[in-house]
Formats: structure tokens, sequence, C-alpha cells
């Protein structure tokens, strides 16, 4: 296999070998567990193993991969204690956007997020998990970007090949349990719908806990009670 399958025109082969390997290791081709070996990998993509080395020092940098001398690289899972933390994160992204966003933008967001439901149910339909992952993917960026908050939507975007994997992982469950996927995106949208926002957190806790298969901790908002006094409350189950 050439490393021209990979990346964009004019990427170097340890970009080339880079990309492919980190997405064999997001989408569960590579399996945690699964020894990884210079010389093997040199000769699947058809490079020396100089950009082999140096895609492999750049999954372990980013956590993907740990790296034994003269043994090759061990690809690592997602942790439950990663996992849960992920959840959280992915929780307070999204809650916290949607709280921030305008009604018209939030009107907006319903019509967009009916579309991609009717997308989703298709993919489910005919199987296709990694649609349905990319769409599902989509489907929960769409609330951070309704919070016109750049560095909310960087860290979103950081954490997407996380994501990715772990639904990845849990792809056999997703179509297993695809109507109630479904029914949740569904309770979601109408809950932005009537501007239930603490209804819609709620939801989002209980939907994300589900897809991760996490326990995560409610989300914690200081609201005003009266000149220089915030109480805090605690939103989700």
């Amino acid at each position: 296999m050439s490393t021209a399958d990979y990346g964009l025109p004019g990427a170097s082969a340890a970009d080339r070998v880079y990309q492919a390997l980190r997405d064999a290791i997001v989408e569960g081709r590579y399996r945690a567990g699964t020894m990884l070996g210079e010389a093997a990998l040199a000769a699947q993509f058809t490079v020396s193993r100089t950009p082999v080395r140096s895609a492999l020092l750049r999954l372990q940098s980013e956590g993907w991969i740990i790296i034994y001398p003269k043994r090759g690289a061990l690809v690592q899972g997602i942790s439950e204690r990663a996992r849960a933390d992920l959840a959280d994160a992915r929780l307070v992204l999204e809650s916290s956007s949607i709280g921030q966003a305008s009604a018209d933008v939030l009107d907006r967001l319903v019509v967009e997020l009916e579309r991609s439901i009717e997308q989703q149910r298709d993919a489910l339909a005919a199987g296709d998990v990694r649609r349905y992952i990319d769409l599902t993917i989509a489907f929960h960026r769409h609330f951070v970007e309704a919070g016109h908050n750049d560095v909310l939507l960087e860290l979103n975007d950081r954490l997407a090949d996380r994501q990715r994997s772990v639904l990845f992982a849990a792809g056999e469950r997703l179509l297993a349990e695809r109507e109630q996927m479904l029914a949740e995106h569904q309770q979601l949208i109408d809950l932005i719908r009537i501007g239930d926002i603490p209804g819609f957190t709620a939801a989002l806790h209980d939907h994300i806990a589900h897809t991760y298969a996490a326990s995560v901790p409610p989300v914690m908002f200081s609201r005003p009670v009266g000149e220089g006094a915030y109480r805090s409350i605690s939103v989700g189950r």
C-alpha cells in the first residue's frame, strides 16, 4: 500500500503515514494492544523507516501509542477514566454554548439539526456506522457553534478524534440502539425549540452518559441572586 492513498497532495511521506496510522487507530482497525513494527509499516506504506519513525513519534506525543525501543509501538485504547473525562468535557462545551446562544441562532439551529436527524436515520437504516458517526459528531458540533465562541469551538475540534474513537468502539451498540439514539437526539432538538435550556442540559447529560457508557457529573452554573451575589445550581442527573 502506498502513502499516495492518504493525505493531501504534496504532503510529506511522514505526514501521510501519520494520517493513515492515526485514522486506523481512531477507527479501531488497529485495536488497543496491537504492536506496530517499523519494518512492517515501512513495507506496508512502501517508504523507508525514517518517515515511519517520525509518524510514530508524533502519535506517541498525542497519546495514541507507546513506543518500546527495539520492540515496536503499542496502540493505546481510551481508558475508562479518559472516556469519562471526555464525556464531561463534551457536556460542558455543548451545554455552555447553547446557554450563550441567542433565540434567533437557536431557531436556525433547530432547522439544521432536524436535517441532520433525517440523514442520521438514513445512515443507520443502511448500517453505515462511519456515516452515522460523521453525522453525529457534526450534530454535536452545531451546539458548540451556536455559542459563537471561537475558543470553545477550537477545544471542541481538538477533541473530535477522541470522540470519533469512542464512537467507533461502540459501533455495534450504536446500531443495536439506533432508535434510542435518534430519540435522544430528537429530544435535544425539541428542548432547544421550546427554549428549555436547563431541560436541554439535563437531557444532554443523560445522552452523553449513555453514548459514552460513562458516569458524567452534573454541570454547575452560577446564577445571579442579587447585586454581587451568585448561587450555584446543578443541572444534570
